[in-house]
């Protein structure tokens, strides 16, 4: 049986994305990301953005400003959503379950915070025998006190 891929669009929240944080070239990353989830669409591929919930934490509590998808991201009614509750999207998500039951196993990784959430999430993916690809172009962080972002994207990458 062909595998069924699905785009992953994970932690693109406001609250990532301000003046005191700001993300390597965070509009083009955004850009990016639409046209491939536009494209996965188009093809019948699953899209499915992920957001942390953070309530109870005091940080990107749901259904707060700040834990909104930017609004430059082009989130369709079609598109599927899911909760994350730590750096591994998997970790009591509903994300394996979802996949298992649309058959996806080929997954396409973008998001903001290359190198927390991007490490955990391909690890914890390669655990379950599922297929997974950093889209080298769609994902971003911020300096970290001893690399630049664009030093830990290429590290990434």
């Amino acid at each position: 049986m062909p595998s069924k891929k699905a785009l992953l669009v994970i932690d693109m929240p406001k609250g990532s994305f301000t003046a005191k944080t700001p993300r390597f070239d965070a509009a083009g990353v955004v850009k990016r990301i639409n046209e491939l989830a536009r494209l996965f669409r188009k093809l019948q591929y699953l899209v499915i953005y992920i957001q942390h919930d953070g309530t109870g934490t005091g940080e990107f509590e749901k259904n707060t400003h700040e834990w909104e998808n930017l609004d430059d991201l082009m989130v369709t009614p079609t598109d599927i959503r899911i909760d994350k509750y730590a750096n591994d999207v998997f970790y009591n998500s509903k994300l394996q379950s979802t996949l298992k039951n649309l058959k996806a196993n080929k997954l396409f990784n973008t998001r903001c915070e290359t190198d927390f959430c991007i490490e955990s999430t391909v690890q914890s993916a390669l655990t379950k025998d599922l297929d997974i690809t950093v889209v080298r172009v769609g994902h971003t962080t911020a300096n970290r006190p001893h690399l630049n972002a664009k030093q830990v994207i290429e590290h990434f990458n």
